[in-house]
């Protein structure tokens, strides 16, 4: 079960039927951020919010790769991730 697109890539996350680890959903955050939004040009969180300074992180990460280039690893990644969750 590979997708092909983001949008089947996002469908599949929704199947999973247990939860990646906090590493993979920073990856997949990240970069489905990139894919969707690009460079990553936000204030970084201060304080200690560690959540979101973690996912600042991960999308800062990918910064430079196209939105196309960051769609193909996020499909990439869901690929792998559904051989383990769904």
């Amino acid at each position: 079960m590979k997708p092909s697109t983001l949008e089947e890539a996002v469908a599949l996350t929704q199947k999973f039927t247990s939860k990646p680890s906090n590493e993979e959903l920073l990856k997949l955050y990240g970069l489905y951020k990139q894919a969707t939004e690009g460079d990553n040009e936000g204030e970084r969180p201060g304080g200690f919010d560690f959540k979101a300074a973690a996912k600042y992180n991960s999308w800062l990460a990918y910064k430079g790769k196209s939105k196309s280039e960051a769609a193909e690893l996020y499909v990439e990644l869901v690929g792998q991730l559904a051989e383990k969750y769904v």
